[in-house]
């Protein structure tokens, strides 16, 4: 496990080191710390990279809940070292199209437009195993269009009953164009590896239908959804089979997972 997580390293360090030429610290204001609060609750963590050595120039208290060690201490590596050994050539792949398609794909001046996400599993301090949504955007950015800056969110989404796959997604914060579950297989962007279909699923889903998924990554069944919006549970169940169609789901857990990568329901969802 020690070399493959060496192979995922040395690659960073080709791809964003070896562009980044001198150190230049992240300004951490109160107003960011203040920011970074509401974002790290209970069951997530989040951090500051600064891509010329990679090292953590913030990471929230919240990190200890998921690594036996003092925050002050924590390195990358230390967070690396957490994902489960059958995830660490998904996450090498991950990284290389996210790498492919800031510094490559995408055009400078829309690297900060960018946020990318994906899932995957790690064990904690406890030794309990956790499906975690990694979701990363660029804070700065050189002359070159190589990302300078990171912030990371790390959410634990076990109780969305999400699975790990090899795809990520790319999600437009200003509302323009998309890219979801991208599949990694080959280490290279291109948006013909885009998932097939219309993938705005904000414009599928009715009101009525939105707060059925809402419910149902809450893991709620029909017969509660019904009584919760006074709905008998044979209309919540026509609601739901509606819902799979539009969004070519074979059931509620791929349905959760899609919506997740999709941006389209919070991962601090209990």
């Amino acid at each position: 496990m020690q070399e493959e997580l060496k192979k995922i390293s040395d690659y960073w360090k080709d791809a964003y080191s070896n562009h980044v030429k001198e150190y230049r610290p992240f300004e951490i204001t109160k107003d960011f710390k203040r920011f970074a609060s509401m974002f790290a609750i209970g069951n997530s963590y989040l951090y500051i990279v600064n891509l010329f050595n990679f090292q953590i120039e913030y990471i929230s208290d919240s990190v200890e809940l998921f690594i036996d060690k003092d925050k002050e201490n924590i390195q990358l590596q230390d967070l690396l070292k957490t994902v489960l050994p059958e995830e660490i050539e998904n996450i090498n792949l991950k990284s290389r199209v996210i790498n492919d398609f800031y510094t490559s794909f995408l055009e400078r001046e829309k690297v900060l437009d960018y946020k990318n996400m994906f899932s995957y599993r790690m064990k904690d301090a406890q030794g309990h195993i956790r499906t975690m949504l990694y979701q990363a955007m660029p804070l700065s950015v050189l002359e070159s269009g190589t990302p300078e800056h990171v912030f990371c969110i790390q959410t634990d989404v076990t109780h969305l009953k999400v699975t790990s796959n090899m795809a990520v997604s790319f999600l437009n914060l200003d509302g323009g164009k998309s890219y979801y579950n991208v599949d990694v297989s080959k280490g290279k962007f291109h948006p013909e590896l885009c998932e097939n279909g219309k993938n705005d699923l904000a414009e599928l889903f009715s009101e009525r239908e939105m707060q059925i998924v809402m419910s149902l990554s809450r893991g709620k069944n029909a017969e509660q959804i019904a009584d919760e919006l006074n709905l008998s549970h044979h209309t919540i169940k026509t609601h739901r089979r509606n819902i799979l169609q539009k969004s070519g789901c074979a059931n509620t857990t791929e349905l959760v997972a899609k919506c997740l990568s999709n941006g389209l329901i919070s991962p601090n969802l209990n």
